[in-house]
């Protein structure tokens, strides 16, 4: 029996076997959904010089959109503990008298990220790499309760992270955030301004800072069916 009518057919398989495995390696997704456990700090008037005198908790939920390698957009929320204690440092206030504070923070964003690396897995002619570094910044809704007192303000944070890859979907994080808050009260209503100083967004003292171990997973194929993207 002559093979010559299955030459066709098997060169057919072969050109079907690499076109599956070529829109499986080209596969990536939009989207990412995670959480994450870390710790916090405090900078203000209760805490001039240390971020970490008094640490404290904090946890993270997030959702990514991600518009390429390079680029991905963040939606997050955090919850956290802050704390101070003016006794622990060696100015003094005018009035002599000491501060300390405790409160659960509250604070919903939207921070831009930028990977140093074009962050996949797959494509090498697309230079994707399992890790990256990356920097990030955003504007984000901040709320808190001190002595009885609520207050809301607009927070600045801004700070730098890396990304790891697990496998395709799993993503690992470490992230670290500087936090501006556009108000003197994040410690309580007793320090707002206590040296006498006018607050402005130079003079006022009040930061917090956020480190934050994190686990994610991708979904929502960017491509179902096609065989070639940028």
């Amino acid at each position: 029996m002559s093979n010559r009518p299955l030459i066709p057919a098997l060169m057919a398989l072969m050109l079907l076997l690499l076109g599956s495995l070529s829109m499986k390696a080209q596969e990536d997704y939009r989207f990412d959904i995670g959480g994450g456990i870390g710790m916090s700090g405090y900078l203000g008037d209760a805490n001039t010089s240390n971020l970490y005198q008094n640490p404290s908790w904090d946890l993270e939920l997030l959702f990514r959109y991600i518009a390429n390698p390079r680029w991905a957009f963040k939606t997050n929320f955090y919850t956290g503990g802050l704390r101070g204690n003016s006794e622990q440092m060696t100015n003094v206030f005018p009035t002599g008298e000491t501060y300390r504070f405790s409160t659960t923070f509250y604070e919903i964003g939207e921070m831009a990220e930028f990977n140093f690396f074009n962050y996949g897995m797959g494509e090498r002619y697309r230079k994707l790499k399992r890790f990256s570094p990356y920097i990030t910044g955003g504007l984000s809704m901040t709320l808190w309760t001190v002595d009885g007192s609520t207050t809301a303000a607009f927070t600045l944070p801004f700070g730098i992270g890396a990304k790891f890859k697990i496998n395709k979907r799993l993503n690992l994080g470490l992230e670290f955030l500087m936090k501006k808050v556009f108000t003197d009260r994040l410690d309580g209503p007793q320090l707002d301004d206590p040296m006498g100083i006018k607050s402005s967004f130079v003079k006022n003292t009040d930061w917090y800072s956020t480190l934050t171990f994190t686990i994610s997973y991708e979904f929502s194929k960017r491509c179902q069916t096609c065989n070639y993207k940028d």
